[in-house]
């Protein structure tokens, strides 16, 4: 056993693995009152910027306890005394000087600095590499934060469109189209099916929209409640990869984030199988991560890594041939970076590829919605002026 595995091992009591959130990366539950204040949440950016600052101090000579007062002092100064993280890391600096080791001071606070976070932070003082591990775990936070914010890019800006889209019509539908369409009606004439057909909708929405509206609300919240259930979690997942167009942008972000934790796991030295599973937590999809499951199992049989990730069948070619190449050079760790690396790339490129594509199509698809409304309108006007 190493003296990392060892590590481990002593600190589970301690250290429990838990989900994270895509919200902020590297939290889960929140065991103290003032930490479930909503109004005082701790954002990733916050922590990225304080543990790459500790590193710096660290790596210009200050000792731990004296960089944990430092920090402390920075976040007075930014935001007042009411400065929730400010209190955490002054917790931590407490613990470390009555003789907690920095991993164990963390892992106290599950809500903030996350399994992953702490194992690393175990692993560096372990190795007496904690500056290089700190930066590595700022660059993975970073790195999250802005893999997140394509994704979410690419999938709300076209909602965004459709929403308006939608509302103009309604608008339209419900309050002018009525107005215009009324006169045709009192004149009591053969209409064209356009001008009909408006007519019918216009009619239709205006009559049943202020229950179509409560319908669709309740069942947009029953859905986003069936969602948090464990079995429409996975179905929700395994939806959202088949998905057109969206569907491989959430596959390879998954991939993304999944590789470069993996691979800077493993590079501060945690065994495979404790990098695996602290890797697993994440992973946002639970089908990816339920395959990571089956790939952990069938490494603790002794199965080669890059084997064992082809046989789920979710992973590109391309990712587990990297993975065996770099199993024969030694260095699959810089096979997953490169992945990770790739994979990043590839989103953004998709999702500007993916707002260019949706942005024109919603553009026109509202341009003939318009349009129909406008001829249905004009139509009648001509054979009135015709006949006149």
């Amino acid at each position: 056993m190493s003296v990392v595995e060892y590590k481990l091992l002593s600190d589970k009591k301690s250290v429990q693995p838990h989900q994270t959130s895509e919200s902020d990366g590297c939290s889960d539950a929140q065991p103290k009152t003032y930490e479930r204040d909503i109004f005082r949440r701790i954002r990733t950016r916050d922590v990225c910027s304080i543990v790459r600052q500790l590193a710096t101090l660290l790596r210009a000579g200050m000792p731990l306890v004296p960089a944990l007062s430092a920090l402390v002092e920075q976040l007075r100064g930014i935001r007042g005394r009411e400065n929730p993280l400010a209190d955490i890391i002054e917790q931590v600096a407490d613990d470390v000087n009555s003789g907690s080791t920095l991993a164990g001071a963390l892992s106290k606070h599950p809500n903030v600095f996350s399994t992953l976070f702490v194992n690393m932070v175990a692993a560096g003082e372990t190795s007496g590499t904690l500056e290089e591990v700190l930066l590595r775990l700022a660059e993975i936070l970073e790195k999250r934060l802005h893999l997140a914010a394509k994704v979410k890019s690419a999938v709300a800006y076209p909602l965004m469109m459709i929403v308006v889209a939608v509302a103009v019509v309604i608008f339209l539908m419900s309050v002018v189209v009525p107005s215009i369409t009324g006169i045709f009606i009192e004149m009591n004439r053969s209409l064209p099916w356009p001008t009909r057909f408006l007519i019918a909708t216009s009619a239709f929405m205006k009559t049943y929209l202020k229950f179509i509206v409560p319908v669709l609300i309740v069942a947009l919240l029953g859905l986003r409640a069936a969602c948090r259930t464990k079995e429409g979690r996975e179905f929700a997942d395994r939806w959202k990869l088949k998905l057109p167009l969206f569907g491989k942008l959430f596959l390879k972000a998954e991939i993304a984030r999944l590789a470069r934790t993996l691979g800077i796991l493993l590079i501060s030295g945690i065994p495979i199988l404790s990098a695996l599973e602290i890797a697993k937590q994440v992973i946002q999809n639970r089908v990816i991560a339920g395959a990571m499951d089956s790939v952990k199992d069938l490494v603790g049989k002794g199965e080669a890594i890059a084997s064992a990730i082809r046989k789920t069948g979710l992973f590109p070619p391309i990712v587990y041939h990297i993975i065996a190449t770099g199993q024969i050079s030694g260095n699959v760790e810089d096979g997953l970076i490169n992945i990770a690396d790739m994979y990043d790339d590839e989103v953004e490129l998709t999702t500007k590829t993916l707002t260019s594509l949706l942005e024109p199509v919603i553009l026109l698809f509202m341009g003939a919605v318009v349009a129909f409304i406008v001829l249905a309108v004009l139509l009648p006007i001509f054979d009135i002026n015709q006949v006149l």
